[in-house]
């Protein structure tokens, strides 16, 4: 049957925007180049270029499938023992938040998952608030808040000129936001730019959250590859010691590389057992009307590993393992930029976690992507984690030519009007 255009209910619909991310990488895979490199991503990669099953992972999951253990529903707020293990683990067994009954826990699909419920849970019960993010944050932050119906703004935070934190401009302008607005903040290993707030500049955050009555929402989706397990989880355990109201969003995707699994949590910190009670009750409700209970396998191997004292040392091991690649590839990337051009890259070095922001410009990294075929996203951030021994000269080589090439470019005389 044929019907004219004018008929649809869709004809007005528009092509939605594509994702930077996502996107970039289709453009990649479509590539026939063979020496082409993918550097926009956000997943850890061995030196294989391969994402690794963590031996930990291996052999929960070959005890599961021995077990034979059937795949019902879940319940709405998740696998619990799997909500214990990540509660224990985000604020360790001891911490007064836990032992008074004041935090409540779910399982979330994956750590944009826990956004998500945490962001619909504000949303409903702070209908008013506006959130304020990091200038520049992960590209998926803001339309995430946005499609839960918030104004989203930005307070300073990445300086390209130091290469650090506008700190001082940060604390500035939290001070004037309105008392109960949203701060979202990167609890370690800052997505795109790997500069974190460090030690006792977290004490003045936490002090001004506190005096202009913000809610704080930390997104930690890294912990393990900034310091270490407990070291990284050290920032959401301050926040929950000093603070009544803390929501935190966690992703253990890349911790446990189990990036299809889809396994994360969010946890909310409040005044005390009671209301932690009556947040579960509304939590559950969010979760029914949306994706009713999260996937089972995943989760169970999470709680597998951290319920054995064998897998779970472990899995900090390989943790470890993954952290310390990710910083020798910073080395290796550093001495052989070094070694090509005069500018000084050593600022990646005090960056963590898996991304770097390169201090590349749009204009270079699309030259970067049309000359050589290395990908990486336009504002300049790239997937440290993606460099390995085959193509890490290669890389260094796209990028200096690439400098070298703007350089020329500038240097050439302007045609005169």
């Amino acid at each position: 049957m044929n019907f004219k255009k004018e008929e649809s209910l869709l004809a007005n619909v528009k092509t939605a925007p594509r994702d930077a991310i996502l996107g970039l990488t289709e453009t990649y895979v479509a590539d026939p180049n063979p020496k082409k490199v993918n550097l926009g991503v956000g997943v850890y990669y061995d030196d294989q270029g391969k994402v690794p099953l963590l031996e930990c992972v291996r052999r929960a999951d070959e005890a599961l499938t021995a077990a034979g253990i059937a795949r019902p529903y879940l319940a709405m707020d998740g696998f619990p023992e799997f909500v214990r293990a990540a509660q224990t683990l985000l604020f360790g067994a001891d911490h007064p938040a836990v032992s008074q009954g004041r935090v409540t826990t779910v399982q979330a699909v994956g750590g944009t998952g826990g956004l998500k419920v945490g962001a619909d849970f504000i949303r409903r019960f702070a209908p008013e608030a506006v959130l304020y993010m990091s200038d520049p944050s992960y590209d998926n932050h803001r339309p995430l808040f946005e499609e839960a119906g918030f104004r989203v703004e930005t307070y300073p935070y990445y300086d390209p000129r130091t290469r650090g934190i506008r700190f001082a401009e940060m604390l500035e302008f939290l001070r004037d936001a309105p008392k109960g607005s949203v701060a979202l903040l990167h609890a370690c290993c800052h997505n795109p730019t790997g500069v974190d707030i460090r030690g006792e500049q977290w004490k003045d955050v936490i002090k001004v959250i506190a005096e202009r009555r913000l809610i704080p929402f930390l997104d930690f989706a890294y912990q393990g590859f900034g310091e270490g397990v407990d070291e990284d989880a050290e920032v959401a355990r301050r926040f929950a010691r000093e603070l009544p109201l803390v929501l935190v969003a966690m992703s253990f995707s890349k911790s446990f590389s189990l990036y299809g699994e889809r396994v994360g949590s969010l946890s909310v910190v409040t005044a005390d057992s009671g209301e932690a009670a009556r947040v579960l009750s509304n939590l559950k409700r969010m979760i029914r009307t949306n994706y009713s209970n999260p996937p089972s396998h995943g989760a169970r191997i999470v709680a597998s590993v951290l319920a054995s004292p064998e897998l779970s040392a472990l899995w900090r091991k390989e943790v470890l393992v993954m952290r310390d690649r990710v910083r020798s590839m910073r080395r290796e990337l550093v001495e052989r930029l070094k070694k090509r051009i005069p500018a000084d890259f050593g600022f990646i070095l005090q960056q963590r976690g898996i991304f770097s922001y390169s201090g590349l410009s749009r204009e270079q990294m699309v030259a970067m992507r049309e000359r050589y075929s290395v990908y990486g996203i336009e504002s300049g951030r790239i997937c440290v984690a993606a460099l390995n021994p085959r193509n890490l000269d290669y890389v260094a080589d796209a990028i200096a030519a690439t400098i070298a090439l703007s350089a020329a470019e500038r240097s050439k005389p302007r045609a005169a009007a």
